[in-house]
């Protein structure tokens, strides 16, 4: 299985380490669209968040987890707890995790439960890291229940769970990389599995809102500056 990380592409792996530099590393402020926007519609595609400074126009720092289906040499998918299909592009600067053990590509096989950090580009992440998780969890299969999955022609679901920032309007803040949206994506993945991070929006007040997509509920995903999940909706 080593060969898998010899032969991944040099090009990707300089994708992924734009990723991982600096903590707060702005991503274009134009906003767009993308086939993800269309097939999931408003439930959150990107240049939903209202056309500021946080419209999404290309790739940006996120994530997702769930469960690993198919592998090869320099890739493999993976199915989230919301039916989601995700295709996890590995390079060569990928690193990987077992629970708390570092690990090597080979932890990756089919049906073990992954988080998965990078730059996500519709249901497409380019990895950053690879984080193999411990099987069975009771707790994400319950959060999970609380995610309304995307269903072609649903009505989007509306609700506020929890605190909404008081002055949060859709459009504000920046979308950043780095640590801080690694964990803000952690954070947001295991209160609400089920959805893909296509961005993390750092908010005036110092907190994040944690952009998904590939769902009817929620969109947004508020969490604060020590990582801990406020609300949502």
């Amino acid at each position: 299985m080593s060969s898998r990380k010899l032969t991944r592409s040099i090009i990707v792996g300089v994708a992924a380490i734009a990723v991982a530099g600096g903590s707060y590393g702005i991503v274009s402020a134009t906003s767009g669209s993308s086939p993800a926007a269309a097939s999931s519609g408003p439930a959150g595609g990107p240049g939903s968040g209202g056309g500021g400074s946080n419209a999404r126009s290309g790739p940006a720092a996120g994530g997702a987890s769930g469960t690993v289906g198919s592998v090869s040499t320099s890739k493999f998918t993976m199915t989230t707890p919301a039916g989601q299909k995700v295709t996890v592009d590995e390079a060569a600067s990928t690193t990987y995790q077992k629970q708390a053990s570092p690990a090597s590509a080979s932890a990756v096989t089919t049906g073990e439960p992954v988080l998965v950090l990078g730059t996500v580009n519709n249901t497409t992440i380019t990895a950053m890291q690879v984080i193999v998780q411990p099987a069975g969890g009771g707790s994400a299969t319950s959060s999970a229940a609380k995610v309304i999955p995307f269903q072609r022609g649903a009505p989007t679901a509306s609700k506020q769970v929890g605190q909404i920032p008081a002055n949060w309007s859709q459009g504000s803040g920046t979308i950043i990389s780095g640590t801080a949206a690694n964990k803000a994506t952690e954070a947001a993945l295991a209160a609400y599995p089920g959805g893909i991070v296509d961005r993390v929006v750092k908010l005036s007040n110092g907190e994040y809102n944690v952009h998904y997509i590939g769902v009817n509920w929620p969109h947004h995903v508020f969490v604060n500056q020590d990582f801990k999940v406020l609300g949502a909706e």
